[in-house]
């Protein structure tokens, strides 16, 4: 702790200091100019140190100071001080705490010294308080004080940032505290919305802005988003302009307290009569419906795609990648979309399908185009083919006919057995070119084609070209 800047004549002296100090002789003096504090210097009065009294440890080459002058064991700073010292210790009155720096092998020590005058002037006596302690707190309060001032800086900067932001904004933004649901911020956007005057919505009740059939389910919206994000927007009419809103809010706390933050958007639709039906029959149709950005990632989609998603709102789905819903991992959708950017479109890709959060798996056809500009969006179009494939009657060999019917098998089955499909078309071909050639002479089939007759009755048997029973050779 930094003592009070008092000099010696301020304090109150004993009532009876002759009562007090009678007696007392030089080792008593001692024991008393120690305990005042933690190195005691004796000087004549031209300040050369007499004797010295010290922790050895604490002040290291304090012995070296007997002989040297006062200001000879100071930094160069500190001479002057000891100069004005010297002047002021003739007399108690002038007498105060100066800081001073002694030099020493382990670096500068402050030291705060008191200068008494004794027998008239003709003896000196300094008592003197390590500061070392007290300089270390000094140096982290100092910088304690700084890195507190680096981050109120700092969070000006960032308020200055966000506020702007806030207020240039052309999305009408409300900051609504949860619990009284009244408006704690609003920006210039939100004013124009809700055609109030600037400055006006602070402090106003949410609920109060929109019409009383919309109340109550604003009230449970606003309840819902505090729990939950999986929670869509809802629409509400305003109170004075009777047009409809759009309110999409989020939850969060600060310093305790919960907080939303709402964002609106206008109700009112600007396309024409023909669109809006457009976009109703995509809404309803029975095939599954996606738009993905750039990036393929969902930014809409219909009712028949969030039942392929098992998804109970758009918003569960909206921002994810496609990839996690539609096609096998790394094969389809980069195939399809290096199609859509060749040629704009993709018609009737056999690919799956996979429901949220789940690694089951249903075999669809997607066709999709790609939008031009820099900023492109896929549109994709999905049917299930599920229940068709089921449908379908057993056949007793399930094997491609033909190139074209081998070339459909990729995206449907791996390299592995498209290939080991590819062995059997051409074993099957070659034997029916054989036969046809050896008019169905099955030994001379089976010499031109270099396999023995038993090999040949095999695979007659396995592709199913011929019956073995009675056979002639």
């Amino acid at each position: 702790m930094v003592e009070p800047e008092r000099a010696l004549a301020d304090n109150q002296p004993f009532y009876r200091s002759e009562a007090a100090f009678d007696g007392i002789g030089p080792a008593d003096a001692l024991r008393l100019v120690l305990a005042a504090g933690d190195v005691t210097l004796s000087l004549d009065p031209e300040g050369h140190i007499v004797d010295v009294a010290a922790n050895r440890q604490d002040f290291p080459g304090c012995d070296s100071w007997i002989g040297q002058h006062l200001d000879a064991t100071v930094t160069v700073e500190s001479r002057g001080k000891v100069k004005d010292m010297l002047q002021m210790a003739s007399g108690d009155a002038g007498n105060r705490w100066r800081q001073i720096n002694h030099t020493s092998p382990a670096g500068d020590i402050p030291v705060r010294y008191m200068m008494i005058g004794l027998d008239g002037g003709r003896r000196l006596i300094a008592v003197g308080r390590d500061m070392r302690n007290a300089v270390v707190l000094q140096q982290r309060l100092l910088q304690a004080q700084q890195s507190l001032e680096r981050d109120y800086m700092r969070l000006r900067q960032i308020e200055t940032r966000y506020r702007l932001l806030f207020d240039l904004s052309s999305e009408p933004v409300l900051l609504v505290e949860a619990d009284s649901q009244r408006i704690q911020e609003a920006n210039p956007a939100a004013h124009a919305a809700l055609e109030a005057r600037p400055g006006s919505l602070v402090g106003t009740k949410l609920s109060g802005l929109v019409a009383r059939n919309s109340r109550d389910a604003l009230i449970a919206y606003l309840g819902a988003v505090l729990t939950t994000s999986e929670v869509s927007p809802l629409t509400v009419e305003l109170e004075r302009a009777r047009q409809q809103l759009t309110i999409s809010a989020t939850g969060f706390r600060q310093l305790g307290g919960r907080y939303l933050l709402v964002r609106l958007s206008s109700g009112a639709t600007r396309t024409t009569e023909g669109a809006a039906t457009l976009l109703d029959i995509v809404e309803r149709m029975p095939d599954a419906f996606v738009v993905a950005n750039s990036d393929m990632r969902i930014i809409a989609a219909n009712i028949a795609f969030l039942e392929l998603a098992r998804a109970a709102s758009l918003d569960q789905i909206r921002g994810r990648p496609l990839g996690e819903f539609v096609g096998r991992p790394g094969i389809d959708l980069d195939l399809i979309e290096s199609q859509l950017t060749k040629y704009g479109l993709a018609r009737n890709v056999s690919t799956v399908v996979r429901a949220r959060d789940s690694e089951l798996e249903e075999p669809v056809e997607l066709s999709g185009v790609r939008t031009s500009g820099d900023n492109p969006c896929y549109g994709f179009a999905i049917r299930e083919i599920g229940r068709r494939l089921r449908d379908l009657p057993p056949t007793p060999l399930d094997l491609p006919r033909s190139v074209e019917q081998l070339t459909e098998l990729v995206g449907r089955a791996s390299l592995k057995e498209i290939v080991r499909e590819s062995t059997d078309l051409i074993e099957r071909l070659c034997i029916e070119a054989a036969l046809a050639y050896t008019s169905d002479n099955r030994a001379s089939a089976a010499e031109i084609l270099g396999l023995s007759r038993q090999s040949l009755y095999s695979k007659l048997h396995r592709y199913g070209l011929g019956n073995l029973v009675g056979e002639s050779e």
